[in-house]
């Protein structure tokens, strides 16, 4: 009974041996393949920017990504645009959403293409000896996106966080790096937007036809990152002043939803929380029944075909407003600028922000005035040029 006691317990020793080791091997397995895809990325990064270097100048937008084609052919044109206004500076576009990143490289909605995030960009600039770079944010706000890329990504390469530089490399970047604001970034881009919005030819023909709702992202509440979400309420005071017709809601704001926006055009006097500010709108009654929505984004993708424009979706704008009595078209006939290469003149289309020239010449302000800053105090520092205590 002994031998067999011991038997068996030398049989469970080696069970829980091999079941460690099986999962330790495993770990080691999974481990080696990310560091191993993160190599493969960072040497294809490398790559593209060692080939494509001509100047010891960069801007790198830094878009959140999406996997539709008409997006994909925005971007396109957002990097040719950047490169025929930017005489002398190489451009790069980055994206900041990893799912983005993953289901574009596993080819959702299209052919499979590769894009990259900021951190393997900034390395491959870093490496390639770039001692001029303007990062671009192409969000709309100053919210969630826009606060990882300034605090975390360009953070991370102003503090040489993988060693990938050297000390005298990184003392060279001081006051040499600067952060390129979102769209809305103040109150002042809110009502430039408005008036550059109200200017398109659509839109115009849209807002004395009917209502025009436009629908923005928004962050989630709780999680108002320097007062971006309030710029959505401060673009519709701007766009309301030109129009009663106007409206904007979002896609994660309360207060904000379509149901809301449908409220507000039934009429009546609202009052908002958001952040710091509180604001009372006194909407009209607007007896127009037909409206035409937009998307308030950088690209049309899964939230403008989806949320915004679903026939089939009962929680889509598109539905509620048809619900509410409202005679409401999603997509349009009329938008000039298509970047999409499918895109025929006459078919129905969702313009993203990005597709209109007038709006693409906003990013591209604040990219100037970022350039302004270089070898200012309003650029960025690096740990190395402290002054020693």
């Amino acid at each position: 009974m002994n031998k067999i006691k011991y038997l068996m317990l030398a049989m469970m020793a080696f069970v829980v041996s091999a079941t460690f080791t099986a999962c330790s091997d495993d770990d080691d397995d999974d481990n080696n393949s990310t560091s191993s895809n993160y190599e493969k990325y960072q040497q294809a990064v490398n790559n593209t920017v060692n080939a494509q270097k001509k100047s010891d100048k960069v801007i790198l937008l830094v878009a959140f990504g999406s996997t539709w084609e008409q997006a994909y052919d925005t971007f396109d044109k957002v990097v040719e645009d950047y490169k025929a206004n930017f005489s002398g500076w190489d451009v790069y576009l980055s994206f900041s959403s990893a799912i983005c990143i993953n289901n574009a490289r596993a080819g959702e909605n299209v052919a499979p293409k590769d894009y990259y995030d900021p951190e393997h960009w900034l390395t491959a600039i870093g490496l390639a000896g770039y001692k001029q770079v303007v990062i671009q944010s192409l969000q709309v706000i100053p919210g969630e996106e826009y606060r990882r890329v300034r605090d975390s990504y360009v953070k991370d390469f102003m503090n040489n966080r993988n060693a990938d530089f050297s000390d005298e490399y990184m003392k060279s970047l001081d006051l040499n790096v600067v952060v390129g604001t979102p769209l809305m970034a103040e109150e002042s881009d809110a009502e430039l937007l408005a008036k550059t919005l109200n200017d398109e030819a659509d839109v115009k023909a849209a807002v004395q036809q009917g209502i025009v709702a436009f629908m923005g992202h928004g962050n989630p509440e709780g999680y108002d990152y320097y007062g971006g979400n309030v710029r959505y309420l401060q673009l519709e005071s701007y766009l309301r002043a030109l129009s009663p017709n106007y409206y904007v809601g979002t896609v994660d704001m309360d207060e904000t939803y379509a149901e809301d926006v449908l409220k507000h055009i039934e009429g009546g006097s609202f009052e908002y929380q958001i952040g710091d500010v509180k604001k009372s709108v006194d909407y009209s009654a607007n007896a127009t029944k037909k409206a035409q929505l937009f998307v308030l984004m950088s690209i049309a993708g899964d939230h403008a075909h989806n949320d915004m424009a679903d026939d089939e979706d009962d929680e889509s704008w598109f539905s509620l407003f048809n619900e509410a009595g409202i005679a409401t078209a999603a997509y349009e006939t009329t938008f000039k600028e298509a970047c999409w290469k499918k895109y025929k003149q006459g078919e129905d289309y969702i313009p993203g922000l990005a597709e209109r020239s007038a709006v693409r010449k906003l990013w591209m302000n604040h990219t100037r005035e970022a350039i302004s800053k270089l070898g200012t105090d309003e650029a960025l520092s690096t740990p190395t040029t402290a002054p020693e205590e």
